[in-house]
């Protein structure tokens, strides 16, 4: 019956394709359907891997894991949903508009896709030494744990990861000739995982903030300030004064309420909003002076660093 799942063992071979750029596919046979991975090793022990399955029944994959140690993987739901499932421990979802995060060492299991669905993921894949390297030992042990698998968190991606799988995965189906350069790459998984971060093991050194429900108001009152004008020069010293914060404050108080600063946050409600002026059927140049930048160019700039497209590339929903 086409119901009935395909499992596909460790012994089954898979295609192996080296292509452009330093990426590597692996792919299922092809009477399975569409299903393939590409990996990239942006730095030792940081890998990026890109994931697009359509099985034409349901598959069921046994895996094993390909690292050495502890790793720690960050899932980016891209399209659809599958899971990982293994007897001795938890079972993993991966879902379309979420982040997984997991570590393990040395975890078989098997992943379960769904017939005709189409699921794109992508990974950041670290391993020990690695998270070592930029944490430290007592941040990477509390993070690694037992080595056993553990499901760390599972959440609704934020604004600002939303900007970084955009980025580097421009499409649903992935396509090698859209990738931004190895750098921009680094840069976007870098800062992908720094956001992770600060969520799941915070820099021990910090300070707690305490602040009064009449301080938080004003914080968000910075932020709708901002929101409600983009189009003029927002400075620090401005939103500071018109709320009633000393810059300092209202800094903590953005890192506190939003996990970001002011002027990072001012700037991706600039690029959304200005993505939204384009796909209206806005010229660029009308879309800048919109958004606050004097000069188009540097609103192209500023634009494709964020996007990883220029603003020319987006469509108008009337087209």
């Amino acid at each position: 019956m086409q119901s009935t799942p395909i499992r596909l063992g460790l012994d089954v071979p898979r295609q192996m394709f080296q292509l452009k750029n330093g990426w590597c596919r692996r792919q299922l046979p092809s009477d399975l359907g569409l299903c393939y991975s590409e990996h990239l090793e942006l730095e030792t022990g940081l890998a990026l891997i890109r994931l697009h399955y359509h099985p034409r029944r349901p598959l069921i994959e046994e895996t094993a894991c390909p690292h050495q140690g502890r790793v720690l993987v960050v899932t980016l739901g891209v399209n659809g949903v599958s899971a990982f499932y293994q007897q001795k421990n938890s079972d993993l979802s991966f879902k379309a508009g979420h982040t997984t995060i997991s570590t393990f060492a040395n975890t078989p299991g098997e992943r379960h896709y769904k017939a005709n669905q189409s699921v794109s993921q992508l990974r950041l894949a670290v391993n020990e030494v690695w998270l070592q390297r930029y944490l430290g030992d007592e941040r990477c042990n509390a993070l690694l744990g037992d080595g056993h698998l553990h499901q760390l968190a599972f959440h609704h991606n934020s604004m600002a990861t939303n900007s970084h799988i955009k980025a580097l995965n421009r499409h649903n189906q992935p396509n090698i000739n859209d990738m931004p350069n190895k750098l921009n790459a680094h840069i976007h998984a870098l800062s992908l995982l720094a956001e992770q971060f600060e969520q799941l093991v915070p820099e021990p050194c910090k300070e707690k903030q305490v602040f009064s429900t009449q301080e938080l108001e004003r914080v968000e009152q910075a932020r709708n300030l901002m929101n409600q004008n983009l189009d003029i020069d927002l400075t620090l010293s401005y939103l500071s004064h018109q709320v009633g914060l000393s810059e300092h404050k209202l800094k903590q108080g953005f890192q506190y309420l939003y996990n970001t600063s002011p002027k990072q946050l001012l700037t991706e409600l600039r690029m959304h909003k200005a993505h939204t002026l384009l796909t209206s059927g806005y010229q660029v140049a009308q879309t800048a002076w919109m958004v606050g930048y004097r000069y188009p160019n540097n609103f192209s700039v500023a634009f494709t660093r964020f996007f990883g497209h220029a603003p020319k590339s987006v469509k108008s929903s009337g087209n």
